[in-house]
């Protein structure tokens, strides 16, 4: 419900009418959109959602090459608010699945956090030390956690694909 007040606010503070372009500018545009080899697909998950898997716990993560990169959901850093400290892992330390790593505070509430895998830490991210407010801003990309080996990729077989954690998230409310 929030997102979609935050979303109505921030739409209505852009205009609905488009520049006005010159008709040699609009064929340009034109051109450029509807090219005939260009392939066109509607989705809307993006591609770097879709491998994401997701936790009860509100972490999720991404596995490429045999590594692990944990971080929050949006759903997660919008109920925490501005995250002031990541209290995260040593690289090496080992974790089991749903051990608690590490937590976050914010203005409002601490956090613990949970290991989505059976692994071990390999890299944390560091930027989050002097910039915590990068879980917010980018809790997808710039605000990852942890870097972690897979021990048990089986594992992943268990947790929720983002259908069904949206599905989870809804049924919270």
């Amino acid at each position: 419900m929030a997102m979609r007040v935050a979303l109505r606010c921030f739409s209505a503070n852009f205009s609905p009418r488009l520049p006005h372009l010159s008709r040699a500018a609009q064929g340009s545009a034109t051109r450029l959109l509807w090219r005939s080899d260009a392939s066109r697909t509607l989705s809307t998950a993006s591609p770097l959602s879709a491998a994401l898997k997701f936790t009860d716990k509100h972490e999720w993560v991404r596995v490429e090459g045999g590594i692990g990169t944990v971080g929050i959901s949006s759903f997660a850093q919008e109920a925490l608010g501005d995250v002031v400290y990541c209290g995260l892992p040593e690289v090496g330390q080992k974790l089991e699945q749903m051990e608690e790593f590490g937590a976050l505070e914010s203005v409002k509430a601490a956090s613990e956090l949970y290991s989505p895998l059976t692994g071990e830490v390999t890299e944390i991210n560091t930027e989050l030390a002097d910039n915590p407010g990068l879980v917010n801003k980018s809790c997808y990309e710039e605000g990852w956690l942890i870097k972690m080996t897979i021990e048990n990729p089986g594992e992943l077989d268990g947790l929720m694909d983002e259908a069904a954690y949206e599905k989870f998230v809804k049924s919270l409310e």
